[in-house]
């Protein structure tokens, strides 16, 4: 009995020296080249200090406090991030089942045994057994350590995933705000619009009566208001559709959810950009994809390990006896113990395929991590330029909109006057109506650019936060 407790503690000694080897490729993050600086942001001077960069609640730079209100709700309650929360959940538990292969499996087996043997007249005995059982496979080649490896990295950009649908719910619900808003601005212009059409039709009405105009002038008056108050009136289908898809971002029914009406000014933050590099710090789906290629590489060290012997190491010990009462006798113990080595010889392939199968999996997730990384770029360098560009356009077209207002007073004054027609009038009413309402589309593109740009650049999310 001594001899073979000898064997096997210095079989289990040379386990353990080969447990430290593990095949497989050592993971390097991939190589990105990044630019020094972000082309469209031209002359800009980016915000200082450092820390002023959009982290955290993003949304709270746009000091909306609905707003707020309603993106605290969604990370509560949207049922898109609450599913992407269980699938980071599940990733977990199978880092935790990878991880439980490290050690011993122990069992226990009770059993009661009725036997009847077919000699002479028969017997019947009962066979009393209560037996436990460990086995263990050591990990000489690294299997278990890189599966637990690809399975972690899976977990962490699980995780990150979930970070990426927390983003673009957080983006899509500023975004619906913002074009709800409009709607509201939108309006108060409209209405504002009726308020001063009704007075010019007040005014056509009141020449016609005189004798001072036709009737054609009264008719063009109220056609133009007619239409605009129809304008007016719908409105309310783009602004319920918003409000609607709110609820849903936000976790409720859209027939309990109302958002009441405000005007508000539409100015976007300032959101500095920072270093091009740190995209690849800052972005959830960036994480995600570099994640996939760790997640690979150890994928490739699990396929080289089929290549090398698998060792067993199982005991099993216990007692068994025909009487229960004695069962636990010493003399009724039963034991067996020793390890057992497999290894395949020959498949005609099949590991080696494997491993080329892996291979490539990994070099496609390499190119899918540096495809994310440039649409990256491009998406900051898009709403960067979005951002400035529409800057410029807002100034040029206000300028627009109080051009438009001088020509219709100056068109008012001359048709009261008696020098022009009232289609002059009606003119320079379609003209400063249709101004005022590119303006305001002008500044709720900017406005969606701007929260685009928050995401492009990660919002207020940071790689340290994967576990």
């Amino acid at each position: 009995m001594c001899r073979h407790t000898s064997r096997l503690a210095a079989l289990l000694i040379a386990v353990i020296s080969l447990s430290s080897c593990a095949v497989g490729p050592k993971y390097n993050r991939p190589a990105v080249q990044t630019p020094t600086g972000f082309k469209e942001l031209g002359n800009w001077k980016p915000s200082e200090p450092s820390d002023q960069l959009a982290k955290g609640k993003w949304w709270e730079r746009f000091n909306d406090p609905e707003l707020n209100r309603l993106e605290e709700t969604l990370n509560i309650s949207n049922q898109n991030i609450a599913a992407a929360v269980a699938n980071v959940e599940a990733a977990r538990a199978i880092v935790r089942q990878a991880r439980a292969q490290y050690y011993p499996v122990i069992t226990a087996n009770p059993s009661i045994t009725n036997s009847h043997l077919a000699t002479g007249r028969g017997s019947t005995f009962t066979t009393y057994s209560l037996q436990f059982g460990a086995s263990w496979e050591p990990d000489l080649f690294g299997r278990v350590r890189n599966t637990v490896k690809a399975n972690t990295y899976a977990a962490q950009a699980s995780a990150a995933d979930l970070e990426n649908v927390r983003l673009s719910a957080q983006s899509e619900l500023a975004t619906d705000y913002f074009e709800l808003r409009t709607q509201d601005n939108l309006k108060q212009i409209l209405d504002s619009t009726v308020s001063n059409y009704e007075e010019a039709l007040d005014v056509a009405s009141a020449r016609y009566n005189a004798g001072l105009d036709s009737d054609e002038a009264v008719a063009q008056a109220e056609a133009q208001l007619k239409a605009t108050r129809a304008q007016d009136i719908n409105v309310g289908v783009l602004r319920a559709q918003f409000e609607h898809a709110l609820a849903v971002l936000t976790g409720q029914a859209p027939g309990a959810f109302s958002i009441p009406a405000q005007v508000v000014k539409l100015n976007p933050p300032a959101v500095p950009a920072g270093v091009p590099s740190e995209l690849l710090e800052r972005r959830p789906d960036i994480a995600a994809a570099e994640r996939a290629v760790a997640q690979a590489n150890a994928q490739i060290g699990v396929a080289k390990a089929a290549f090398f012997p698998t060792l067993l190491l199982s005991a099993t010990g216990g007692f068994q006896n025909a009487s229960i009462s004695q069962l636990l006798d010493w003399q009724s113990r039963v034991w067996s113990v020793g390890p057992s080595l497999a290894q395949t010889l020959f498949d005609g392939g099949s590991r080696r395929a494997t491993v080329q199968q892996f291979q490539a999996v990994y070099d496609g997730t390499v190119a899918n991590y540096r495809q994310t990384v440039l649409t990256a770029f491009q998406q900051v360098e898009d709403n960067l330029a979005a951002v400035r560009i529409l800057t410029q356009v807002i100034q040029e077209q206000d300028s627009a909109v109080e051009s438009a207002d001088r020509s219709l007073d100056e068109a008012n004054v001359r048709y009261r006057s008696g020098i022009d027609p009232y289609l002059n009038v009606i003119t320079a009413q379609t003209v400063l109506l249709n101004d005022q309402e590119t303006a305001l589309t002008f500044r709720q593109q900017q406005m969606t650019a701007s929260v685009e740009l928050i995401r492009a650049l990660g919002g207020g999310w940071d790689v340290s936060q994967l576990r």
